[in-house]
């Protein structure tokens, strides 16, 4: 693991300690949305034509601002109008200005499924998810033994959420397969350079089991690379900053998928 990504999860454990002694799960369990029927993110990429995951992020470790003066339900409402077949929110505060608000903002405008895309180490955190109108959590398999995505995975499963497992390469993918995953996502960001390669997801393509929905995250910057990416099997396309960095991330994400469809 990269030093930074040492220190978010040192970071992460804090956090998570003091939230629990904070909201305990009983209070979680009783939140208006703990137990609204939930939608398959996986299922929707299996259906869709264009894939397009949209993300709502501020800012990140390797770009200091992005874009923070939007609003999330604003951003949210104009991707379900693009017709986008997910959202990703990221709802960490310290390296990515996000928050668990982020995600209950977005759900109170759209159906569309929502991710909440997390550094997630413990059950509490897909406590907080299912409360909050996620669909779909997100595991690192560079931040988690195979003993810890298992669990973690069954009890997402438990809870009627997809789980997206994020992977870098090779060892990470064998060690990590398992039935409790809907979808495998491609990392094309090198952890410890934040160089990105579509070739990543190009050659991890062929060993993914067919059993899963194959996603490709970072890099994903304009239609060539998801036509391209598209013959290698994926279905899913997460697309982070190529929105958020514009005035209108709905206005943009709509013209990207009306090129898409051409």
């Amino acid at each position: 693991m990269s030093n930074i990504l040492d220190k978010i999860i040192t970071d992460k454990r804090r956090e998570v300690a003091l939230k629990k002694n904070i909201i305990p799960v009983s209070q979680l369990e009783s939140f208006a949305l703990f137990n609204r029927k939930t939608v398959s993110l996986a299922k929707n990429l299996s259906n869709s034509h264009t894939g397009i995951i949209a993300e709502h992020k501020r800012r990140s470790p390797s770009r200091s601002v992005i874009n923070q003066g939007l609003n999330v339900a604003d951003i949210a409402l104009g991707y379900e109008k693009a017709g986008v077949s997910g959202m990703s929110v990221l709802t960490d505060g310290k390296y990515f200005g996000g928050s668990l608000d982020d995600l209950l903002l977005a759900r109170s405008v759209t159906g569309i499924p929502l991710l909440r895309k997390e550094f997630i180490i413990d059950e509490y955190q897909l406590l907080e998810a299912r409360a909050h109108g996620a669909d779909v959590i997100l595991l690192i398999a560079a931040v988690l033994s195979r003993e810890e995505i298992k669990s973690l995975s069954e009890f997402a499963k438990s809870l009627s959420l997809d789980v997206l497992l994020e992977i870098h390469n090779e060892e990470e993918l064998h060690r990590s397969v398992m039935p409790s995953l809907d979808m495998l996502g491609v990392n094309n960001r090198n952890l410890k350079t934040f160089e990105v390669s579509i070739d990543t997801s190009k050659q991890l393509a062929e060993i993914i089991p067919d059993d899963f929905v194959k996603v490709s995250e970072s890099g994903i910057s304009n239609t060539e690379v998801i036509r391209d990416l598209r013959q290698y099997g994926y279905k899913g396309f997460l697309v982070g900053e190529n929105f958020m960095k514009t005035e209108d991330p709905g206005q943009s994400a709509s013209a990207f998928i009306k090129k898409l469809e051409e």
